[in-house]
């Protein structure tokens, strides 16, 4: 999820170079359909011609591959407007079932994203848990198609079921109220990774974009992480400081993640990460799911991102004292505002290179892909929504990965991590709240 200044959700043009996979489909028809309502309705011919061949190729892998993201940020229009997955999103949002389906999708984590205006006004903690309820109401309805998952061996299930694993993910360590207790109960309703700060900093960690004052993770913090370990819930570094995130990599036991974040040394954005903290989330075993938002993957996109900024200052100022008593509703109105404003295409070319150099700096087993849809607006081509991630399948081939390295980007180095928190957990304690932490911030 992103703020104002990352700029969220855009339902642009979609790209020109897609044909859409199913779930187990692999026949191939160009144009292509898209899901009934949708603002594009059809896939135009690629500008320049496919490799037929290697898109069979492609298609073939990806059906047979886990395909998983880290980070959807569609849980917002479902608790807020009760979006359910089925039929079309609300606008200018783009994730569905069948989208999803369409995309070749094993595993979707659904990002419980609370605002930072829950910290100052209030409801933090109840507002994850009316995002929990709308996961648990959205599976519950279509048992059919999607299955409540809480570890990796469920995610494999899914996968020989044909069905896709609903999980989640706290965004912004501020949910939990400073509570280990609350960080317990989250987990026993099935949220098995945190990111331990958004853009702002909490009372125990410092953010990337926040205030610097606790040096990168206070001694609560440190605990936060143990505690996090001990239960077998993954710690997310994505949005936090490099202190905090070298702090995080001193204290964990078990591998990490970053959810969706990229490569810093390619595009210059505070959330993305390092070269030497991708060395040290290799040598933790750990995993970093690359962001496709196009200010975080193409440097002229920053650019583009500042201008749109200040031009749309007046109108944003007026949505900011319109709706000051309502983040719901302005965040709203503010996904809407840049979705009329798009920023110029970046090329999927873009996404590729950031798997490529973390690739390169920190090795095949540690990388994957964290997309942000519905958290931000302005996605490559062909990769716009979840129906395209069969284009980044068919892109690695053309780079030259092998299937066998293809299915680790995919999917299976994400899951190689979340076992591994597992088997740490289950050596660590064998209760959730019996040997819990109850230490406290002194306030």
């Amino acid at each position: 999820m992103n703020d104002l200044k990352e700029p969220t959700r855009h339902r642009g043009p979609l790209p020109l170079c897609l044909l859409l996979l199913g779930v187990v489909a692999v026949v191939v028809i160009s144009p292509v359909a898209l899901p009934s309502g949708s603002a594009e309705q059809q896939v135009r011919a690629p500008a320049v011609p496919r490799d037929e061949k290697l898109w069979r190729q492609a298609l073939e892998i990806h059906r047979k591959a886990i395909v998983i993201d880290t980070h959807n940020d569609v849980t917002t229009p479902m608790a807020n407007d009760d979006y359910d997955l089925s039929g079309t999103p609300p606008t200018p949002y783009r994730t569905s079932i069948e989208r999803m389906k369409q995309g070749g999708l094993t595993a979707e984590f659904f990002s419980l994203y609370v605002k930072p205006w829950y910290v100052t006004h209030g409801g933090a903690a109840r507002r994850t848990l009316d995002m929990i309820d709308s996961v648990y109401r959205s599976v519950e309805r279509h048992g059919n198609d999607l299955i409540f998952a809480t570890s990796a061996a469920d995610i494999r299930r899914a996968k020989k079921q044909g069905k896709i694993a609903a999980l989640m993910g706290i965004e912004g360590g501020h949910a939990i109220e400073n509570s280990l207790s609350t960080l317990r109960e989250f987990y026993r309703l099935g949220v098995r990774y945190m990111t331990l700060t958004w853009n702002n900093t909490n009372d125990w960690a410092d953010a990337g974009r926040g205030e610097k004052k606790h040096d990168g993770l206070s001694d609560f913090g440190k605990e936060v992480v143990r505690e996090m370990n001990r239960l077998g819930m993954l710690v997310d570094v994505s949005h936090v400081s490099d202190k905090t995130m070298s702090d995080t990599l001193d204290v964990s036991k078990a591998p990490i993640i970053a959810s969706h974040s990229s490569a810093r040394a390619l595009t210059n954005q505070p959330r993305n990460i390092p070269d030497d903290l991708l060395r040290r989330i290799a040598q933790n075993g750990g995993v970093v799911q690359v962001n496709f938002y196009a200010a975080f993957i193409d440097p002229k996109a920053i650019e583009a991102d500042a201008e749109r900024t200040k031009r749309l200052k007046k109108q944003t100022d007026m949505l900011e004292a319109k709706f000051k008593d309502d983040p719901e509703r302005l965040a709203e109105e503010g996904d809407k505002l840049e979705a009329a404003n798009p920023l110029p295409p970046t090329p999927l070319s873009a996404l590729i290179d950031h798997i490529d150099h973390i690739v390169k700096v920190a090795g095949i087993d540690h990388v994957g892909l964290g997309a942000d849809f519905d958290g931000a607006n302005d996605m490559p081509e062909g990769a716009k929504d979840v129906s395209m991630l069969p284009n980044i399948t068919y892109e690695l081939l053309k780079r030259g990965y092998s299937e066998r390295d293809i299915r680790k980007i995919l999917g299976e180095n994400f899951l190689q991590v979340f076992a591994g928190a597992e088997r740490l957990a289950r050596t660590s304690s064998k209760t959730i709240s019996g040997d819990g932490s109850v230490r406290r911030i002194a306030k």
